[in-house]
């Protein structure tokens, strides 16, 4: 949905436009992630998950947040009223990715589940460090 994307990007524009992938509605690469869906989530899961509000920066930035939801949000337009969208029970992820070579993958057990972002920016660093030493001349 391009209104969406562009929504997206005017709202971070440290993001290249060259550098986003956006899926359609069929959800096609999320279910070949293995990204499931929180509604099919096991309970047993759903437990073992502590979720906390984000640090947004302020009353602002949460105004912000909420203002611009339903903007980037994956509703299609033709969903009727009282349907639950798809796109709104989809989990997400995580990935670290350097050439063909997924070196990092983390899957969303429930929506706000995230990696710990230090160990992220670490598997990056570490990945893009080798990749470096790969091509140095000695």
């Amino acid at each position: 949905d391009e209104e969406k994307l562009d929504a997206f990007l005017e709202l971070n524009p440290f993001i290249p436009r060259d550098q986003i992938f956006v899926d359609g509605y069929d959800f096609t690469a999320y279910k070949e992630a293995g990204f499931g869906r929180f509604d099919e989530q096991d309970k047993e899961v759903v437990k073992q998950v502590s979720l906390t509000a984000p640090d947004l920066g302020g009353v602002g930035e949460w105004w912000k947040y909420l203002s611009n939801s339903m903007k980037v949000a994956p509703i299609p337009e033709d969903m009727k009223f009282g349907e639950i969208p798809e796109g709104v029970l989809r989990l997400g992820g995580t990935f670290v990715v350097n050439d063909d070579d997924i070196v990092y993958q983390w899957s969303d057990r429930l929506p706000g589940d995230h990696p710990d972002i230090a160990n992220v920016l670490s598997v990056a660093k570490v990945s893009a460090a080798a990749k470096k030493d790969q091509y140095s001349v000695v």
